[in-house]
């Protein structure tokens, strides 16, 4: 893959990314993927900081204020799933989530790794820049689906 974003082009404009998650703002992160994404509404709050936890975590920051977030849940060997993937949208239409991606995939931890994979309903575009492809046999692919709506609905 070749460099698509240049990290200088955002490191002079006060932007970095950082896998430090004592950097992380938790609430913000809670707040985005509770309130306006379409894959994590009703997310737990405790379940996002397990998540978080369990997870290589990369923070975008504008001024040291968070900008945007991406987890990787991965074995560090094999395997590596990208979610949670978003940039607030004061910071969009400037090439951060390009940025992103990009960081993502070469960050050096993940080399060498056997498979990718991410799920999207709106961002195929994005994920096609860096190598990201439908699925070449889904009909190998199974999963169990519990949205978090349904679960807090089924506790209540």
């Amino acid at each position: 893959m070749h460099t698509i974003i240049n990290d200088e082009a955002f490191l002079k404009n006060n932007y970095k990314i950082s896998t430090d998650k004592n950097l992380l703002d938790v609430e913000l992160i809670y707040n985005y993927l509770d309130g306006e994404s379409y894959w994590a509404q009703g997310i737990p709050a405790e379940t996002l900081k397990k998540a978080i936890e369990g997870s290589l975590c990369f923070g975008v920051y504008h001024e040291d204020k968070q900008a945007g977030f991406a987890r990787v849940v991965t074995d560090n060997a094999t395997f590596a799933y990208i979610c949670d993937v978003f940039i607030l949208s004061e910071h969009r239409r400037i090439g951060l989530s390009k940025w992103l991606v990009q960081t993502i995939v070469k960050y050096p931890g993940l080399q060498g790794l056997r498979r990718w994979s991410l799920a999207t309903a709106d961002a195929h575009g994005l994920y096609k820049q860096f190598g990201f492809s439908e699925l070449s046999k889904p009909q190998n692919w199974m999963e169990i689906h519990s949205p978090y709506k349904a679960l807090k609905k089924e506790k209540l």
